[in-house]
């Protein structure tokens, strides 16, 4: 099953272990348990077999929203752009912070805490130098290729972080992820880019680095330049926190 688990890591999926498959002992246990629960309980109890033992699995999703949630927790900003990133995560942030959240689709919110901008991440339709923070998670590398709807362009990626980079203000950061790998860069169309290092930090032209860190799927956590995947249409994790300088250099 790890194994299992490894491969489809890759693309974002994980085989939950049914008991039928796990072992003869624990589906023993499960049936009399299931006899049991339906001797007592006084309701309608039909079977539905999942085992989630052992220790909290831990998805490159994870990772990426506990970067982000650091270093945004150390920034502290007043004002703070989410470009396309992950809904819940989002959602989070908007019980603390005020956030505006910028999503090609269009959609409303009930949230007093939010301010939703439908636009093309290409072209955003706010001013430049207004945000102290723009968190961008799991999306540029899905610009441009039609998956949500989009126009098809293959520019759109570097597009949009150079206007992620316009809305930030000087001495601002940028806190985004994306996928990356240690071989040739490469489009898995229409899901998303694969990138190499030298092509991210191509993206982050005019920013400064603060920190980088990178995630291994094969592995399961945090991993180093050598440890990245360079395997045939596979990738890995890269999170990021870059700085908009200010006029001289000042940050």
């Amino acid at each position: 099953m790890r194994w299992v688990n490894r491969l489809l890591s890759r693309v974002g999926l994980r085989v939950t272990s049914a008991l039928p498959a796990v072992d003869p002992e624990l589906r023993a246990a499960y049936e009399r348990d299931l006899r049991r629960v339906r001797e007592v309980s006084g309701v309608e109890v039909f079977s539905y077999p999942i085992f989630e033992g052992g220790a909290h699995p831990e998805r490159y999703v994870d990772f990426e929203c506990r970067f982000a949630a650091h270093h945004l927790r150390a920034l502290r900003p007043r004002t703070l752009l989410d470009v396309g990133s992950y809904r819940h995560f989002v959602l989070g942030l908007s019980a603390f912070a005020e956030v505006t959240s910028v999503d090609v689709r269009p959609r409303g919110t009930e949230l007093t805490t939010e301010r939703v901008v439908d636009c093309d991440a290409r072209s955003l339709a706010l001013p430049d130098g207004a945000f102290d923070v723009v968190v961008s998670l799991s999306s540029v590398e899905h610009f441009g290729l039609g998956r949500y709807g989009d126009e098809l362009d293959l520019g759109a990626d570097a597009a949009a972080m150079a206007e992620m980079r316009r809305v930030l203000r000087p001495g601002g950061a940028l806190v985004f992820t994306t996928s990356v790998t240690a071989g040739p860069p490469a489009i898995a169309f229409n899901a998303h880019r694969i990138y190499d290092l030298p092509a991210i930090r191509r993206l982050c032209a005019g920013l400064v680095p603060v920190q980088e860190t990178l995630y291994s799927h094969a592995l399961g956590r945090s991993c180093s330049l050598e440890e990245l995947t360079r395997a045939p249409q596979g990738w890995d994790v890269y999170c990021g926190v870059w700085r908009k300088e200010a006029p001289g250099g000042a940050g």
